[in-house]
């Protein structure tokens, strides 16, 4: 449970480090992410959710 956390909360961080730097850029992506069609949406969602599990498989060993 604790490497859940953990791992929440550096995607918390992250994102706000993201957020904070580059504002204009975030906002720009988001209006890209609302004009974007659900398949495509879904298809980069579950990529890069596919690439988190194997760098974590791969970390974790």
């Amino acid at each position: 449970m604790k490497d859940a956390v953990d791992a929440i909360g550096l995607v918390l961080v992250i994102e706000g480090i993201v957020y904070a730097l580059f504002p204009n850029a975030m906002r720009r992506m988001a209006g890209h992410l609302a004009a974007s069609k659900g398949d495509a949406l879904r298809l980069a969602g579950l990529s890069f959710a596919l690439l988190g599990f194997g760098i974590v498989w791969m970390a974790r060993g």
